[in-house]
């Protein structure tokens, strides 16, 4: 049964709940993992070549109204260290990014009242009139269908806001009463429609997590075709309700890269920070996984460590040049390399 269901996923690039539940459910069988790693690094190098493509990644606000209770950077917890850039530090952070060779700025934060529709708009607005060859990428959550629209037209290009979970009551033991699974996917259907190339994804290994929750979240991906599907280990944060929860499986989290590239082959698929935090060469594995993408942290080192979403978070001491040089490093010595390009889906 295994075999046809492998055979279907390779000529169909889509299953059923019920075949990734069963799927899902062998993972730990290194033949099968390496198996479908082999066909998703075929797929990879036949569309990207040996191409890795760097987002430079600007974490600008740590500040949050939302409580995840996941989430190190929660509003309720007094032991995080509260930080914003001004637009002037995060133009600072492109200027460096640019000259290290980035063509891409991911500007990810906490859901900051600070940062209205105007000053957003501004910065990115800003952003692409100074590097006009680059992309804009914002991570920055839940937002009206307007406010959408009005950061699209001041420039930004792509969106990245992970579902989290595709099983509405996952997603209420993940967060408080006033975050609902309903209005994520109401942003989500938004961000395609005004055309944003869109990112989802989710925790592998989260609390309540079963292997039918998974089998929803690729079906979901099947059916809504992201240009970017980000997926990482849960590891626990200690200053949240999860702190003693068990840290999600690097070994599942590369087995579920190799299905995604195998179910959307043109989707452009980071290999984490949190994959690289969990196993020493976490990235390098994910990128023979199948993966093609890496956001090394372009933010201020003083700041790297407050924002925190989880516990020992690597990087966080390194100078951008630093970090961009020990993944070019660490990218050759799988037989990748490390381009300066926009990284465009490639549909």
């Amino acid at each position: 049964m295994m075999n046809n269901i492998v055979k279907k996923l390779f000529r169909e690039h889509r299953l059923t709940e019920t075949e990734y539940i069963e799927l899902i459910k062998h993972y730990e069988e290194t033949d099968l993992a390496k198996y479908l790693a082999d066909e998703a690094l075929r797929l990879r190098r036949e569309i990207y070549g040996d191409a890795v493509y760097v987002r430079g990644l600007i974490e600008f606000t740590n500040i949050c109204k939302n409580d995840c209770f996941y989430c190190g950077i929660r509003k309720s917890n007094p032991n995080a260290e509260r930080y914003r850039l001004t637009k002037e530090e995060i133009l600072d952070c492109c200027e460096n990014g640019y000259h290290l060779g980035y063509r891409t700025f991911v500007l990810q934060g906490g859901e900051d009242g600070y940062y209205t529709d105007t000053r957003l708009s501004d910065i990115v607005r800003t952003i692409k009139d100074r590097f006009p060859d680059c992309a804009v990428t914002l991570s920055v959550g839940e937002r009206s269908f307007e406010s959408y629209r009005l950061l699209k037209e001041a420039g930004a290009d792509r969106y990245l806001l992970r579902h989290e979970t595709a099983d509405a009551e996952h997603y209420r033991r993940l967060h408080p009463p006033e975050l609902s699974w309903e209005n994520r996917m109401r942003c989500l259907r938004d961000l395609k429609y005004l055309g944003y190339q869109v990112g989802a994804g989710f925790m592998v290994g989260s609390p309540y997590q079963t292997a039918e929750c998974l089998a929803k979240d690729l079906v979901f991906l099947q059916e809504f075709r992201p240009e970017m599907v980000g997926i990482g280990p849960f590891i626990p944060h200690h200053d949240t309700q999860f702190a003693d929860e068990p840290a999600g499986s690097a070994e599942l989290t590369l087995f579920l890269l190799s299905v995604i590239r195998i179910m959307l082959p043109h989707v452009l698929l980071p290999a984490t920070t949190a994959l690289g935090t969990l196993s020493p060469v976490g990235r390098e594995r994910g990128m023979l996984a199948g993966a093609n993408v890496v956001m090394p942290n372009l933010s201020p080192v003083k700041n790297r460590k407050q924002y925190e979403l989880y516990d020992n978070k690597i990087c966080t001491g390194e100078e951008a040049a630093e970090c961009r040089g020990c993944l070019e490093n660490r990218m050759k010595s799988v037989g990748f390399r490390l381009v300066t390009d926009r990284g465009n889906y490639k549909p």
